[in-house]
């Protein structure tokens, strides 16, 4: 199997001023394709960093791609590096990707300058892939085995995130011209309900009888919870894929409605399916929501998804305690005897915001985010979710609740949890309704 590294250059990188989000970008490009990523690194703008930590990275790996010191600017000295690195003798300008730097800065109102032609002068051991978007050229260094032991590949592309994205095909069609490549799959399975330590402890017999060719890793996350990627090496041997789905399966007997869905699923596109299966798909039914901790985010979610203007009406913000009242109708006898964060003023939400709104179904959030605003009853991270169901034929509302702590002390991380356990909510109560 080939193996690969990944190495981000730049002191911005190094001193938080931006986020590396190339290489995950990266490293799932060279999976698809049967590269394993062995390492993501990072470093400075520095000529001997840069020189000493690739040729290491070559040393121990087939593959190394590099991204970032690409720019028109002095403090830009990958090339140079890499020149020295591969031995180039001088530059060659790639006539092709200078048309590209004239066109991106006559589409700007640009002048063309020397410093703008010189992006596209490149070390003569480097063969260039044209960067469609951007004025950086993407190179690639071919090394023989005299070098490093094995034949080894590097690809220096750009630091701009959408430029690295669009080449990425690009590039992994060059290396597969390169190299014979093993099959990598994966299967990821999203779960939701179940904290990952708990999970681990759930799943630890099934994943130590996996075989050493199956490999499992843990993807926590407020939002989505927690993802459980299997990927399988050297999937072209014989049984393999049939180990691999019977794993799968072994997994769905274990955690049942724990799980959402597979790959990059969320719980946010996983419910307008419940929708769009029979029996829902023949009365068109809707989606609202009642927000009071969450401030919007249930909404902001279950609009991220293309299409979601079909099924989801609206909602009511309702941090006031006034608009709980005069909006959803929530009594002043809940609020005096219950308090707003309770099972009773959550209920009483999303059964006021379904019938305000005319939803089918509708979702509810009230809460502590914190950091402060918590008692010794209801400390923060307390919020009550509910969700709601409308019958088309009678009109009665039916409710669930459940109560969700999070011991997190930041507000935001809160937030996302409370709208992420009502969003799982109000997916389980439509799975014993519809299914």
């Amino acid at each position: 199997m080939k193996t690969a590294a990944i190495c981000a250059i730049g002191d911005e990188i190094l001193i938080g001023q931006i986020v590396d989000t190339n290489s995950s970008h990266i490293s799932r490009a060279l999976g698809s394709i049967g590269v394993r990523v062995k390492g993501i690194s990072s470093i400075g703008d520095d000529r001997e960093t840069i020189i000493s930590h690739l040729d290491n990275l070559l040393k121990n790996n087939d593959i190394v791609i590099v991204t970032g010191g690409l720019g028109p600017t002095k403090d830009d000295i990958t090339k140079e590096a890499l020149a020295t690195l591969s031995g180039a003798k001088g530059y060659y300008r790639s006539q092709e990707q200078t048309a590209v730097i004239e066109s991106i800065l006559s589409r700007r109102g640009i002048a063309m300058l020397d410093i703008n032609r010189a992006q596209a002068d490149v070390p003569d051991t480097a063969r260039v892939i044209v960067n469609k978007l951007g004025t950086a050229p993407i190179m690639e260094f071919a090394f023989d085995a005299a070098k490093y032991g094995h034949r080894a590949l590097l690809y220096s592309m750009p630091g701009v995130p959408y430029e690295t994205l669009a080449a990425l095909d690009d590039v992994t069609a060059a290396i597969k011209s390169h190299f014979e490549m093993d099959e990598i799959l994966h299967r990821t399975i999203c779960t939701f309900g179940m904290a990952e330590s708990v999970l681990a402890k759930t799943i630890e017999a099934w994943e130590s009888a996996l075989p050493d060719y199956l490999h499992l890793a843990y993807l926590p996350n407020a939002i989505y919870g927690v993802r459980l990627r299997l990927s399988l090496y050297g999937a072209h041997e014989q049984g393999r894929k049939e180990a691999m789905e019977a794993a799968v399966n072994e997994l769905y007997a274990l955690l049942g409605n724990y799980i959402y869905g597979e790959g990059e699923d969320t719980l946010q596109t996983v419910i307008p399916r419940l929708l769009q299966a029979p029996p829902a798909a023949a009365y068109q039914e809707t989606i609202s929501a009642a927000e009071s901790c969450t401030g919007g985010l249930v909404s902001n979610l279950i609009t991220s998804v293309p299409g979601s203007s079909a099924y989801y009406k609206g909602s009511v913000t309702s941090y006031a305690n006034e608009v709980k009242t005069n909006l959803l109708n929530v009594s002043e006898e809940i609020l005096e005897k219950y308090g707003a964060v309770s099972r009773e003023c959550a209920e009483a939400m999303a059964r006021g915001v379904s019938i305000l709104l005319d939803t089918d179904w509708s979702v509810a959030t009230t809460g502590i985010a914190g950091p402060t605003g918590g008692s010794d009853a209801k400390p923060v991270g307390t919020c009550w979710t509910a969700a709601a169901h409308r019958n088309p034929f009678t009109g009665e509302v039916e409710v669930v609740s459940r109560l969700v702590k999070s011991a997190s002390a930041s507000r935001e991380v809160n937030m996302q949890r409370f709208a992420s356990n009502a969003l799982n909510l109000l997916r389980l109560f439509m799975q014993q309704k519809l299914l």
